[in-house]
């Protein structure tokens, strides 16, 4: 399980870490020298969930006024990594203090992602939404937890900041 936030700028900064290695070890492939010990970035420290949170837009933009327009503009963004679509009917998105979204039949598509919105819409196949009529993450910190339908932790994001989003 992930408890660690990547930022926009940490995130670059991996990328190009991995990058530079890759570069590195198709060098030394290429002039036939021997590879003895896999290269470890910033990116590739910890594999990554099958199903993950990506992003948690916790503070929208404007005033916290409560209308539709502002609550659906609080989200989360769940990603599937892998190759293979994955039911996740049953699963479940909350917070610390409990609000809970619960996925009804549902399967995500193979390297997609969905967008679970605080207010209220039409769900489709990328847009699902709590239905709520008051914001469910807090600015100043919380922590979103994914578990499956057998209620085992999946995933995990957390921020203790202000600011608007976290990329996790």
């Amino acid at each position: 399980m992930r408890t660690f936030t990547i930022t926009p700028a940490t995130e670059a900064a991996a990328t190009l870490a991995s990058k530079a290695a890759t570069k590195a070890l198709v060098a030394a492939t290429a002039a036939g020298l021997a590879v003895a010990a896999p290269i470890a970035t910033a990116s590739s420290a910890q594999a990554l969930p099958a199903i993950m949170i990506y992003k948690v837009q916790y503070d929208s933009p404007g005033s916290d006024t409560g209308s539709n327009t502002s609550l659906n503009a609080e989200f989360v963004v769940i990603k599937n990594t892998t190759r293979s679509n994955r039911v996740l009917t049953g699963w479940t998105l909350r917070d610390k203090t409990g609000y809970t979204y619960k996925f009804p039949a549902f399967t995500l598509k193979a390297g997609a992602v969905v967008t679970i919105h605080t207010g209220r819409g039409t769900a489709s196949s990328t847009h699902r939404y709590y239905n709520r009529a008051w914001y469910v993450w807090n600015n100043t910190g919380d922590t979103a937890y994914l578990r499956n339908a057998y209620g085992t932790t999946v995933d995990t994001c957390s921020w203790s900041r202000s600011g608007t989003a976290t990329y996790c």
